[in-house]
């Protein structure tokens, strides 16, 4: 990752919400077939969220704490504030000088975007505004939140036009956290209705749309020059699993997330 900072353009995306048996499920069914064709193996890397809840996770991500591969370690990691003592900093990990990875790219001279998602990111009032306050560039509305139906062909408009009104050279780290596997996500299964409310096959639904339109986000990603690209969930959420619903709670559904990075050629979709 040492060289590739400076070098290629960064995206993260999250796909919030997501669990790993879903995901791993859809992929394995060809229900997935935009995800597959890049995740390595054609496979979901099976690991640890760093956090129970969106903002918990999004804070140690943006501090370099992806989520953690789900076998003993220490495992390097990808990019690492500069902390003395660190066993998971390796030679070919980033290493940066700030509190944060938005900010150290940013010193690198990445222009740094958010395309957000879920609540932490609407920018509707103090907390909201922390994670998306890190980004030289924020953007949110009604349309990319949870309760949108269309909330990902939304983030992806507002994506390819950010990519576009950037200057050739200008390197980018693009950030996109997807709410349409958070609650409430019923209405992308066919037939559901918001009395029965949302389940692991409306989950699953979710990330089926989601499929759907990932290769304009690869596309625009990959427009100018290659793209380093992680795709992951932030921590996954329960569904009645041993008696639990929802997140923010140590159940392995919410604990143990999908995880895949892969480059971005040109072109790619």
């Amino acid at each position: 990752m040492s060289q590739v900072v400076g070098r290629d353009d960064l995206l993260l995306v999250t796909l919030d919400t997501l669990r790993f048996d879903v995901a791993v499920e859809l992929a394995e069914a060809g229900r997935l077939p935009n995800l597959a064709a890049h995740l390595p193996g054609g496979r979901w890397e099976e690991r640890h969220a760093p956090g129970s809840f969106t903002y918990a996770s999004h804070q140690a991500m943006f501090a370099g704490f992806l989520p953690t591969p789900a076998a003993p370690g220490p495992h390097p990691r990808l990019f690492a504030a500069r902390f003395e003592g660190s066993e998971s900093t390796a030679v070919g990990t980033y290493v940066f000088d700030a509190p944060d990875l938005v900010s150290g790219l940013a010193d690198a001279g990445y222009r740094t975007v958010c395309v957000g998602g879920v609540g932490f990111f609407n920018k509707r009032g103090a907390l909201g505004s922390v994670l998306p306050g890190m980004f030289q560039e924020s953007h949110w509305e009604p349309e990319f939140g949870v309760a949108s139906p269309t909330s990902f062909e939304a983030q992806v408009a507002r994506a390819e036009r950010v990519v576009a009104e950037l200057p050739a050279g200008q390197r980018l780290f693009l950030f996109v956290n997807v709410p349409a596997l958070h609650q409430p996500n019923w209405f992308h299964l066919p037939g559901a209705t918001r009395e029965a409310g949302d389940s692991r096959a409306t989950h699953a639904a979710a990330l089926e749309y989601v499929d759907r339109h990932i290769g304009r986000l690869f596309a625009a990603a990959s427009s100018r020059r290659r793209c380093f690209t992680i795709v992951c969930s932030d921590h996954g959420t329960a569904y009645g699993d041993d008696g639990w619903t929802g997140h923010r709670l140590g159940h392995e559904s919410v604990w143990t997330v999908p995880y895949a990075h892969f480059f971005l050629e040109p072109g790619a979709h």
